[in-house]
């Protein structure tokens, strides 16, 4: 795979990172390899976008819908192409051995965000042409409840399809774990391995437990001797495979992973200018032990595990 952006998660927005499952030792399976990869493509190319479209839009419209009264009118993002997305996991899902739960939740994805696109097609080409001028606001009241359902469907299928997707490869990851101990030992790529599969834990509990300071707490020492382990092992074997941008990723998240533990145990409120940045949705990284920040620092150490830990 190439990297899941899904799983970029910028945390608000629903999206997510996770590491290939192309990389795994599943050679023994091809076929639920593909349909992984297939459905992970996708992801990464669709869903943050997608998302961003909604938030795009309720920036400047309430609830309830345009009036036409509205001091600014940004309109909606559109997405890329999904007749790629489409073809690609017909084709996976058309592999035996078959997996029927995923390939009907991958289907399902492909139905809601397929339906998704031509939709935020017309909502772009109205809002951008200001046709809102000619009409008094009139198809833009009756494109919203359209889009409320379209956003709905799409948001459902994104988040059941990652949900089964995380079974999966946290299925694989903890077989394949076991096999590397077994057949190279507690060397360079156990502990790359250890260090994802330990970062995906941690992140995943704060996502899931925004709040549980001893869940957090838990994953988080867990994962901090995962990393300590590793960087003694790569200082102590100077031919290992690990590089210093792996390290130092894995430590920003390590580090950024602490700051969001510490505002949750001392109920560090976010003052009144990082509320703003956090409402815009795109700058949440700038501030220090933010869930966007996580995030952020996440992807980073994805996209450091996907460049240069490779065997």
């Amino acid at each position: 795979m190439k990297s899941i952006r899904v799983l970029a998660l910028a945390v608000g927005l629903g999206v997510l990172l996770v590491p290939p499952a192309a990389r795994s030792s599943v050679a023994e399976v091809p076929a639920l390899t593909a349909k992984v990869n297939a459905a992970i493509e996708c992801i990464n190319r669709l869903s943050e976008r997608s998302h961003l479209s909604r938030h795009r839009y309720f920036s400047w419209v309430s609830k309830n819908g345009p009036t036409g009264k509205e001091r600014i009118i940004y309109g909606t993002y559109t997405i890329y192409d999904t007749s790629d997305c489409r073809k690609k996991v017909e084709k996976a899902n058309a592999l035996a051995p078959h997996e029927p739960e995923f390939e009907a939740l991958a289907s399902a994805y492909v139905e809601a965000v397929t339906a998704l696109e031509p939709l935020l097609k017309e909502a772009d080409d109205y809002y951008s042409q200001e046709n809102y001028k000619d009409d008094r606001m009139a198809k833009g009241k009756a494109l919203h409840p359209r889009l409320i359902a379209a956003w709905d469907t799409f948001a459902k299928a994104d988040k059941k399809l990652r949900i089964d997707l995380d079974v999966l490869q946290d299925r694989d990851a903890a077989r394949r774990l076991v096999e590397i101990e077994r057949t190279e030992g507690i060397k360079d790529r156990y502990h790359i391995e250890a260090v994802m599969i330990s970062a995906k834990r941690l992140l995943r509990a704060t996502e899931a437990s925004p709040t549980n300071l001893a869940a957090i707490t838990e994953t988080l020492s867990g994962y901090e001797a995962i990393v300590k382990a590793t960087e003694d092992y790569a200082a102590a074997n100077k031919g290992a495979k690990i590089g210093s941008s792996f390290i130092n990723d894995a430590k920003s998240f390590l580090t950024t992973s602490k700051q969001l533990m510490r505002r949750i145990r001392d109920k560090t409120p976010y003052s009144q200018g990082e509320k703003m940045i956090l409402n815009t949705g795109s700058g949440g990284w700038m501030i220090e032990g933010s869930p966007a920040r996580l995030t952020r620092d996440y992807n980073q150490l994805i996209g450091s595990y996907n460049r240069g830990s490779r065997f």
